[in-house]
């Protein structure tokens, strides 16, 4: 029996950048009672807000200690303080100022070169690129950009691999990853899902077997692949309709 349930988010519990819809919501709050819930993703933290926690309405204080925020790619970690009723952050590793330069300048640079630098298609107050403070994040059309636009840019990951290329050229001390619909996200080596997901095992003091993973980008070069290589079980799935036929069956089991 599985202790643990981590999910990446976007296409996996939800449409891209979109709350989670109300089914998901519903499963995820039932399974907080047999499971600890650890969501782990590129996104930042008022992300995890937005798209996940704001939607779990029924979900009572005691069952929301039973869930794990693991913000860009398990680098920050917080968890609910049920004294304060509050978010807590439990340990972050910050990128210096320096490496947030480094990497935004090759990001930029790669993207202009191969024609891929869109910022005439941002709406206001938008960006391309963001410093999530232990990542910085390239999302090609920007984080309010709709749904269909961002399906539809690079469904391949053609252009995304084009431009990870040369930003290994550029600044090779770093690491890139493809993910979500638009986005990549770099780091410093070994700060990705494998930094998250050893993490998790330490703080929730338990081992490999015990954890159950779902994600939509497990292909080499994706940014679940590392949860692969560690050995975790892993369910890939294409939409968060795949993630709860799943979800279902689990609760089945147990009832």
């Amino acid at each position: 029996m599985k202790k643990v349930l981590s999910f990446d988010v976007d296409q996996t519990l939800n449409i891209a950048k979109t709350p989670i819809p109300d089914d998901i919501a519903d499963l995820l709050t039932q399974c907080l009672d047999h499971f600890e819930i650890c969501p782990i993703s590129g996104q930042k933290f008022d992300q995890f807000l937005f798209q996940i926690v704001d939607r779990l309405k029924n979900a009572k204080p005691k069952q929301l200690q039973h869930l794990h925020l693991f913000v860009a790619q398990g680098t920050q970690y917080y968890r609910y303080n049920i004294k304060k009723k509050d978010w807590q952050q439990v340990y972050s590793y910050p990128l210096t100022d320096e490496q947030v330069k480094k990497i935004t300048k090759a990001i930029e640079t790669a993207a202009e070169e191969l024609g891929y630098w869109e910022a005439d298609k941002l709406q206001e107050g938008d960006e391309i690129i963001e410093n999530r403070l232990s990542q910085v994040t390239f999302s090609a059309l920007g984080q309010k950009a709709g749904t269909e636009a961002k399906y539809a840019w690079d469904p391949d990951c053609k252009k995304r691999e084009a431009i990870v290329k040369r930003c290994k050229e550029l600044a090779p001390e770093f690491d890139y990853e493809i993910g979500g619909t638009t986005s990549i996200n770099a780091v410093t080596p070994g700060m990705n899902k494998v930094f998250g997901m050893t993490h998790l095992l330490e703080e929730l003091k338990v081992n490999k077997e015990d954890v159950l993973y779902f994600g939509d980008m497990t292909q080499p070069g994706g940014n679940d692949y590392p949860v692969v290589q560690m050995g975790i079980d892993t369910i890939t799935v294409r939409s968060h309709e795949d993630t709860a036929y799943a979800l279902r069956g689990i609760l089945g089991l147990i009832k």
